[in-house]
């Protein structure tokens, strides 16, 4: 039997989800797996096993204090894809306990899904097939009246982490003109990456494609409101990608309303969205039910991370592949999930 142990206590997640044949073999010959099923490990049982735990593989830290009495414990991965805020990071600093998330599992997946949103409201292809399957489709030049490619426009990026760095990538055959606001990252950082820093009204103001990539944090709640919004022209396509934190809804939604531009929409405040809500009627708006991080063969991609990293921590080598939760950053995460409603 191996020698380290390992919970293995994904939920929400299942196993087969995000662990293949391959990688769930690669898992075993690694560690003693302890739990490792589908249904969340009893809360009682998953104390006790964490005591003496070399790393805990979880959707979220769920034990209690029970890792104060955690003396072996190395790692803490997240399956989740965020950084939880009722968490002790602090104390994981201190005791050189690593805290990994499995986020850049998302950043390829989201990214196509919203170069596909892009391309899609840019083109009007959305409003094209409502018109053909109804009979009163335009040709040619009548039905490219509102439309625009992507090659040689100017884009803005709100945010600049693993999201956006994928995105950049798939949008390099378009050769755009990239323009950056991240307050988390520095002016000189993101002019070696080949994008310029601006203030967020300027990116508003100054591009065709606008993405919102930001992670959601304690101080971006609704930090793009209506004076913001408002700044976007009548061409302008804005992709809400990350959380919809960051966003004053209501305001978005007005707008869109009204015509002031085109939106691409994969997240929202609360989910399910409401089958009142008025954003389902809005022609201008492409909505996608926050389904652009969830291709079953993408998420293969979390399980490889996760062995791929625990191999190298059980070995005490440093992890390569998942996001490492950064000692000046870890107060700063605000709840990275929508509110989740119920439909009666």
């Amino acid at each position: 039997m191996a020698q380290h142990k390992v919970v293995v206590d994904p939920a929400f997640r299942k196993m087969g989800e995000i662990f293949s044949e391959l990688d769930r073999r690669r898992l075993e010959d690694l560690c003693s797996i302890v739990w490792g099923q589908d249904e969340p490990m009893p809360e009682a049982e998953a104390r006790a096993a964490v005591l003496d735990a070399d790393v805990v593989v979880c959707s979220q830290w769920r034990y209690g204090d029970s890792i104060y009495q955690a003396r072996r414990l190395k790692a803490i991965f997240s399956v989740s894809g965020g950084f939880q805020t009722d968490f002790d990071f602090e104390y994981c600093h201190q005791r050189h306990i690593q805290y990994l998330s499995c986020a850049p599992a998302f950043g390829p997946q989201v990214a196509e899904m919203a170069l596909g949103l892009a391309i899609a409201a840019a083109r009007t292809i959305v409003t094209a097939d409502r018109g053909l399957k109804g009979g009163k489709e335009p040709y040619l030049w009548a039905s490219n009246r509102d439309t625009f490619t992507l090659f040689d426009k100017p884009v803005g990026f709100i945010g600049f982490g693993g999201l956006a760095q994928n995105l950049r990538q798939l949008l390099q055959p378009f050769r755009p003109r990239i323009q950056v606001y991240d307050p988390w990252l520095s002016d000189g950082y993101i002019r070696s990456q080949g994008c310029t820093p601006v203030s967020l009204p300027e990116l508003m103001s100054q591009n065709r494609l606008v993405f919102v990539l930001a992670v959601p944090s304690a101080d971006n709640s609704a930090m793009i409101d209506r004076s913001l919004l408002e700044r976007l022209g009548p061409d302008t396509v804005f992709l809400l990608m990350s959380r919809a934190h960051v966003v004053d809804f209501d305001a978005l939604t007005d707008l869109l309303q009204q015509g002031r531009f085109r939106a691409g929409i994969d997240v929202f405040p609360e989910e399910p969205l409401a089958p009142e809500h008025p954003i389902r009627h809005v022609d201008n708006a492409i909505l996608s039910a926050h389904r652009a991080g969830s291709v079953p063969e993408a998420l293969w991609d979390i399980g490889r991370m996760v062995v791929d990293d625990l191999e190298a921590v059980l070995n005490d080598l440093p992890a390569r592949r998942m996001q490492p939760a950064l000692p000046q950053l870890t107060g700063m995460y605000a709840r990275n999930a929508a509110r989740r409603g119920r439909r009666k």
